[in-house]
């Protein structure tokens, strides 16, 4: 450990430590507090461990299993206590395992090393648990609301899984699949002008899909969003959330259509879903089609229809207007080098769209050049 801190020191003053499998006693927890939580990021991935974490007098483990989990290659934990926006220090001792980073929000923390242990400084200042989801939520932001879409693309991995997802079967070709549905989608809502009518009106639609690195977000079976959101943040009232559920290589076939207010209602193929504004005018319709694709038809027209030629979205996926091939769409994320490209070229071949993104692979954040 650091220099002049020591486990018994800490322990003596009244600090909290966590050792094997087996959180603080719960008593321990404190009413009325602030949260925050971090990543403990192994060097490298093996069986999940637990490693001994200690706090200083006053705070102590969010009691629940949502709130720590140890995958193959990092231990995440929430803790409580009084505000601390400048930050406490915290001590995690790993005996056989080296500590390689320690994430919070959405940066790397500086670390204080000495033999197994690293300190560092961790700023407890959110309301609930999961107000500090960024820690845990390892997402690229493509595009705001403001611009009439907002997109974040989920990096999924399988040494990350956690809660749900620690013990099922891992979804590869879903977490592929989902990224080029979002693609695909953008590159529709973008040449029918239903993006531009968002804008203009203040409005946005949102493509999402899930995770399965989050134990507080349950977030099961694997699926897709293209929602709709009547006003300027994801506040709005009788926003329409459709949850498109994919087969393991990425076939929708069941869609759960919330809207705010009105419940659930479920979708299957050849049910057109009306979505629509908060005066209850249908921005746009999708139907599920019998081989797994999606048609989106704006009120105006003309009909986009995404669909695989082989039946399987985990391959390139094929954009139909008005059923005549218009567009192809292929997208790759390498979560370990963090890069994501995404791709839509015309019929000819020839590139219409192509992004070719570097991100923090334990974050998600973009980066610059």
């Amino acid at each position: 450990m650091p220099i002049g801190i020591t486990r018994r020191s800490l322990l003596a003053a009244g600090a909290v430590a966590l050792t094997g499998p087996d959180l603080a006693d719960p008593s321990a927890a404190l009413a009325a507090d602030f949260y925050a939580s971090f990543r403990v990021v192994r060097a490298e991935p093996g069986l999940p461990q637990t490693p001994e974490i200690v706090l200083p007098p006053g705070y102590a483990f969010v009691p629940g299993n949502q709130y720590r989990a140890a995958s193959r290659a990092e231990y995440l934990q929430f803790i409580q206590g009084p505000r601390s926006d400048a930050g406490i220090p915290v001590t995690v001792r790993w005996p056989g395992q080296t500590i390689s980073v320690v994430v919070a929000g959405e940066r790397r923390l500086p670390l204080r090393r000495d033999t197994d242990a690293v300190t560092f400084t961790l700023p407890v200042y959110r309301a609930t648990p999961a107000a500090d989801s960024p820690t845990v939520q390892v997402w690229s932001h493509l595009s705001t609301p403001a611009t009439g879409l907002y997109w974040h693309v989920e990096h999924n991995a399988a040494d990350r899984a956690a809660g749900y997802w620690s013990t099922a079967a891992w979804p590869s070709g879903e977490t592929a699949a989902v990224i080029t549905w979002m693609t695909a989608s953008q590159a529709v809502l973008d040449d029918s002008g239903l993006i531009a009518e968002a804008r203009r009106r203040k409005h946005f639609y949102a493509l999402m899909g899930f995770e399965t690195n989050n134990p507080i977000h349950q977030d099961n079976p694997p699926h897709w969003h293209m929602s709709y959101y009547p006003g300027p943040t994801m506040g709005a009232a009788k926003a329409t959330v459709p949850h498109f559920w994919v087969d393991k290589v990425g076939r929708t076939f069941y869609n759960g259509q919330d809207v705010q207010g009105s419940g659930r209602t479920p979708y299957r193929a050849g049910q057109p879903a009306p979505i629509r504004d908060a005066e209850g005018t249908v921005v746009v319709t999708t139907t599920i089609r019998t081989d797994g694709g999606l048609d989106i038809d704006p009120p105006t027209g003309p009909r986009y229809s995404i669909v695989s030629p082989a039946a399987d979205f985990t391959a390139p996926a094929l954009i139909l207007r008005d059923d005549n091939p218009w567009r192809t769409v292929s997208t790759s994320d390498d979560i370990v080098t963090g890069r994501l490209i995404t791709e839509v070229r015309a019929i000819t071949g020839k590139p219409r769209h192509r992004r070719d993104l570097r991100y923090d692979p334990l974050t998600g954040v973009l980066l610059q050049g």
